[in-house]
């Protein structure tokens, strides 16, 4: 980074230190920080919900979808049971056992109310938190940052990735740490040669110079915790391929860093437009590591567990029928996973619309019954506690939580 571009990215800050933690990734020193936690994880591509959480209970369902349906409960291939109306895709067996000890819900017919069936675009409102507002210029997450109480450290909220994402994007700096193959990948600024000229570059006592070297200082303590997992895993405990990996890692760093508040994963592959499967198959396949991943975290974080709440969302749900290819595509109403010790789970949340013919979203999609950004202000302020004032900043114009998900967390 030339100390030009240096200049002008923390030109905007407020007396925050600048950390570089991967590519295009920066965090913000303070001193203080939380135990209660949000993770949100991203599934871009718009996964198919109908087929996550399954409406077996609704006849117009099986109509709809001859060869890619879920079959119910008890029969070969069938959806895990939930209800009585709805089932579980079987590739999410690992995450059962949370739904039993009612630590795990999922609010059905929920998204975004903007109409758009263009992934960035949805993407880019449900991570600004502004639906049909394209000139928003930070995300939501980094606004949630911004009016949780107290002062923040340095990974008070860490994002899981190569490029800092949208919904952390702000005022506010946060870690951006990048995993999996290009983890402990090097950095142009960790070559001798230019290590050399930032040091001597940054040599002063000036805020910048102290930037400079308290960035530097919590880089090199990362890039030595990821050494260290990776040296534990050569020694006999290899390390889970995929998102395990990657969620065992959030764990490892809560454990020892309980300065951490909020974080974010990205996942794609969502996109089944073209042979997505049933029981078996595409989705099927990406469904799996999912919940394994997720398991590994709530495992992995221990106590922490019973303070942490994760969300799993997605920038649109996929249209009710199947497509000619054994495929569905870009739809409207989806469906949230909500997971964590505060969650008042073992239970299917949001009003059910019907997939009848009269019943769906231009003819064609499950319809929206709960705003994503209401259902995720009950977990704002029941769970990080934040007051009427703070959840207005963060979700500008949403629409008050319907009753159907009041109960969401446990107070």
């Amino acid at each position: 980074m030339l100390r030009r571009d240096f200049l002008k990215f923390s030109a905007g800050t407020t007396g925050l230190t600048l950390l570089p933690l991967g590519a295009q990734g920066w965090a913000a020193s303070n001193p203080a920080g939380g135990r209660r936690r949000l993770v949100v994880v991203f599934l871009r591509g718009a996964v198919d919900g109908l087929n996550v959480v399954v409406p077996y209970g609704d006849s117009a369902y099986y109509d709809a979808r001859p060869t890619i349906a879920i079959q119910p409960p008890g029969s070969a291939g069938g959806a895990l049971e939930l209800d009585g109306r709805f089932g579980l895709h079987p590739a999410l067996a690992p995450l059962l056992p949370f739904w039993r000890e009612r630590s795990l819900a999922f609010i059905h017919a929920s998204g975004s109310p903007d109409p758009t069936r263009s992934h960035f675009t949805a993407q880019d409102y449900m991570e600004s938190g502004t639906p049909g507002r394209s000139a928003t210029r930070d995300g939501w997450m980094n606004r949630l940052l911004s009016a949780l109480p107290g002062a923040h450290q340095s990974t008070s909220a860490v994002s899981f990735g190569p490029t800092l994402p949208r919904i952390l994007s702000g005022r506010m700096n946060v870690a951006n740490v990048p995993l999996g193959r290009g983890a402990d990948h090097p950095l142009p600024i960790d070559r001798p040669v230019i290590n050399a000229s930032f040091d001597r570059l940054y040599a002063g006592n000036d805020p910048m110079s102290r930037a400079y070297k308290e960035g530097m200082a919590m880089r090199a303590k990362l890039m030595a915790d990821l050494e260290t997992d990776m040296v534990a895993a050569d020694n006999g405990a290899p390390s889970p391929v995929g998102f395990s990996s990657d969620t065992e890692y959030l764990a490892r760093l809560v454990a020892r860093d309980p300065a951490v508040e909020l974080a974010f994963f990205a996942l794609g592959g969502w996109d089944t437009h073209v042979n997505e499967g049933a029981a078996e198959g595409q989705l099927a396949g990406h469904l799996r590591p999912l919940a394994e991943g997720l398991s590994a975290l709530a495992k992995g974080i221990g106590p922490a567990y019973r303070d942490t709440v994760i969300l799993v969302v997605s920038e649109f749900g996929r249209t009710v029928r199947e497509n000619g290819n054994r495929g569905t595509d870009h739809g409207h109403g989806n469906v949230m996973w909500v997971m964590g010790g505060p969650v008042a789970g073992g239970r299917v949340y949001g009003a059910w619309p019907s997939l009848a013919e009269d019943a769906l979203y231009q003819n064609r999609d499950l319809a929206i019954t709960t705003d994503y950004r209401s259902a995720i202000a009950v977990v704002l302020e029941r769970h990080l506690r934040l007051g009427g004032t703070a959840l207005r900043a963060v979700f500008p114009g949403a629409p008050p939580p319907p009753a159907t998900v009041g109960g969401l967390i446990r107070v």
